[in-house]
């Protein structure tokens, strides 16, 4: 059952910021836990190592909102060492698809509008929007105090691709970015590499010499804050090996994934996000799920046969209480959802109700 989304796709990114949340999240009723929080994340004590990622919680009020509804990981959405504009409106659509999202469907032209109903998949295109860092980590501050027994906050961040940029001062910007996110006094912070790389050359956590060179960077700005990175789906078994290698140096956890990208058309074929570089948009919710979970796979048995200490969280189609407990099974240290927690509230709740 699909509830009220607490992130609006019928309003622009600067409403929901100003006004949201929306639905079940803005009624201001507060979970119940019961028990002691056991599960270790990160060295955080947390309830359930189940949240929400980077993405819908724009601000301290929807942390604040997911917190109360007993999730327990919440993820920040992910700053910037500047300000940076959000892609016009529309933001998110429902997205057609029969079955999986596989890399071949992921070749075609896939359709959306705003009819959204199950089973729910949906494109976000946003561009990663940022308030000044004066405003946002204040913000975080809140966040951070919002977070209960047994739940922390993750800050997440990125660097800023810029015109004529070389990779030094792309790699400088995502360590003032990791620098400023360090200041707010975050435990656990994640560095965006599912993001574009200098010179749109794909994303960052693709080009392994890039990641390596901003992870040294990062690991030298926060000290022994832990740190999460965050990635897009590897089909490529040796690059997802030097991902592991450098994970293994500089980070303490992988989140994976993000979404997978596809041409996105209205009905009439025509690009239905308005826009520069839109035509092409992240796909996530149901359809994604096989890739997230294959990750997980993936992850689980390269960090056990490797034997480092790298913590995975799973991301991708967790839209009912049996994904969470499917990327257990697969080997996910903790489990996140986006567009399943956006649109049904309880989702936590009814997770912990099953182990109760």
């Amino acid at each position: 059952m699909l509830h009220t989304p607490f992130y609006d796709p019928s309003k622009s990114y600067e409403e929901n910021y100003d006004k949201g949340p929306y639905g079940a999240f803005a009624d201001g009723q507060v979970y119940q836990q019961i028990n002691k929080p056991t599960y270790d994340f990160l060295g955080q004590k947390v309830y359930l190592p189940f949240g929400i990622p980077a993405g819908p919680l724009l601000n301290s009020n929807f942390c604040k909102s997911a917190f109360e509804k007993g999730f327990d990981i919440c993820v920040y959405k992910t700053v910037r060492a500047e300000s940076f504009p959000c892609h016009p409106f529309p933001n998110i659509l429902a997205v057609k698809i029969e079955g999986d999202l596989t890399a071949v469907k992921a070749r075609s032209k896939l359709t959306a509008d705003n009819e959204y109903c199950e089973p729910l998949s949906i494109t976000n295109s946003f561009g990663v929007p940022s308030k000044e860092p004066s405003v946002w980590q204040e913000d975080v501050k809140k966040a951070i105090r919002y977070a209960g027994k047994g739940q922390c906050l993750v800050l997440s961040f990125m660097g800023t691709v810029k015109q004529n940029q070389t990779a030094d001062e792309f790699v400088a910007d995502f360590a003032k970015a990791a620098k400023k996110a360090k200041e707010t006094g975050a435990k656990i912070l994640e560095a965006n590499l599912s993001c574009p790389n200098i010179g749109n050359e794909g994303l960052v956590c693709y080009n392994l010499e890039m990641t390596q060179k901003v992870c040294e960077a990062l690991r030298r700005e926060i000290g022994n804050t832990p740190l999460i990175l965050k990635v897009g789906y590897f089909q490529n078994n040796e690059d997802l090996n030097k991902l592991v290698e450098v994970a293994s140096k500089y980070a303490q956890g992988i989140a994976a994934i993000n979404t997978v990208s596809a041409e996105v058309v209205d009905k009439a074929g025509n690009q239905v996000l308005p826009g520069k570089n839109r035509l092409r948009s992240g796909v996530c919710g149901t359809a994604i799920k096989w890739a997230g979970l294959d990750m997980v796979r993936k992850l689980k048995f390269k960090i056990q046969n490797s034997k480092f200490k790298i913590q995975i969280i799973g991301v991708g189609g967790v839209m009912k209480q049996e994904d969470y407990f499917e990327y257990i099974e697969a080997g996910a240290d903790c489990v996140m959802s986006a567009t399943g927690a956006m649109w049904n509230p309880y989702l936590a709740q009814e997770i912990k109700k099953i182990l109760r």
